[in-house]
């Protein structure tokens, strides 16, 4: 038998050493399994205040890993769609009118108070279609006006169809979501109710149709509107949104946003479970958690929205006997081809 030299690697140690750099090579696959990650599909613009405020606390209290991937409603409707029965995402933040289409293709698990506790202390109109979806923040729609060009602040709808501001309104297109609210101020000008001008449009679009020779432009995209109410060349835009306007006032525009006289409309931010999520249990916390009011009442400020926990105060700017009008999403969705059409016709510039 020929003798090791002294240093002399032996089969039993080579084995021993490619077995602990198989470990070593392995063992950040095995790190990553014992994380838990949780895919939640959200709006881009959220992806700020989500990583900065929402993420960092929940890693710190379910120690997990949350993954937020920012895009537009519709996109994340399309990922649900395309992985059905084998979803990567656990949770999406979508739009109103997007999670009614999901709810109708079978996408999204019912929320419950056993699974999400603060369910239970929401405002009234805050969880839909038996609780498929909730809201847990909402912008609202008021009228923002050019301090510059204006020394009084509009205190009610009805201002921007004061003939005196000929060429001076600006309106969002009804194909954005937040211009269908003007179907419905128009209606309770016209002497509707909230309930009856949502389901019957025609009195909204006579109404409207007076609007037209106060308007500068309608828009459907926020930041060239915007520009034309900083420069002074708009005087109000209404409805407006107060992720929008007061964002924009906090960097230094020369802008404001009121509440008129005849209340505000909430804007949806929803909230819901994937049916089949890959992390059930972390999802349905991860919406416990949108909907508490410690979290909310972080979120409510940086995001210019009201919060729907009921223990989380209006924001400021907002008196505590302000009408907050709630919009029947489901009829929206059902009519709002039709809606849209007529628009065309009758509002065009």
């Amino acid at each position: 038998m020929d003798m090791l030299f002294k240093g002399q690697p032996t089969r039993r140690s080579l084995l021993t050493a490619s077995v602990g750099a198989a470990a070593l090579i392995a063992a950040p696959s095995v790190l990553r399994a014992q994380t838990k990650e949780l895919v939640v599909g959200g709006a881009a613009g959220h992806k700020p205040w989500v990583e900065q405020i929402v993420v960092p606390a929940f890693e710190k209290k379910y120690n997990c890993k949350v993954l937020f991937e920012g895009t537009r409603s519709l996109v994340n409707l399309e990922k649900m769609q395309k992985n059905k029965g084998s979803q990567y995402m656990s949770v999406v933040q979508m739009d109103d009118p997007v999670m009614i289409l999901a709810v109708k293709e079978g996408l999204l698990e019912p929320l419950t108070v056993a699974k999400a506790p603060n369910l239970a202390d929401l405002l009234p109109g805050s969880t839909h279609m038996d609780a498929m979806w909730a809201n847990y923040l909402q912008p609202w729609l008021g009228v923002a006006y050019s301090k510059s060009a204006m020394k009084t602040p509009p205190s009610s709808w009805a201002e921007m169809f004061d003939p005196k501001y000929k060429g001076r309104i600006v309106i969002p297109s009804l194909q954005n979501t937040e211009g269908l609210p003007s179907l419905f101020v128009a209606g309770l000008l016209a002497g509707g109710t909230m309930e009856s001008v949502q389901k019957d449009t025609d009195a909204g679009f006579k109404k409207l149709a007076t609007l037209k020779p106060n308007l500068l432009t309608i828009y459907t995209q926020q930041p060239q509107a915007f520009n034309l109410l900083e420069q002074g060349e708009a005087w109000m835009i209404g409805p407006a949104m107060s992720s929008y306007a007061l964002e924009r006032k906090a960097a230094g525009a020369p802008i404001d946003l009121v509440a008129p006289k005849e209340g505000v409309f909430a804007m949806p931010s929803g909230i819901a479970v994937i049916k089949g999520a890959p992390q059930s249990d972390l999802a349905f916390a991860y919406v416990n958690e949108l909907l508490g009011a410690e979290l909310q009442s972080k979120l409510a400020g940086p995001t210019f929205s009201l919060a729907t926990n009921k223990a989380v105060p209006k924001p400021e700017g907002l008196g505590a006997d302000v009408k907050i009008h709630q919009i029947d999403w489901a009829n929206v969705a059902a009519q709002r081809n039709d809606w849209v059409k007529r628009w065309d016709r009758e509002m065009a510039i």
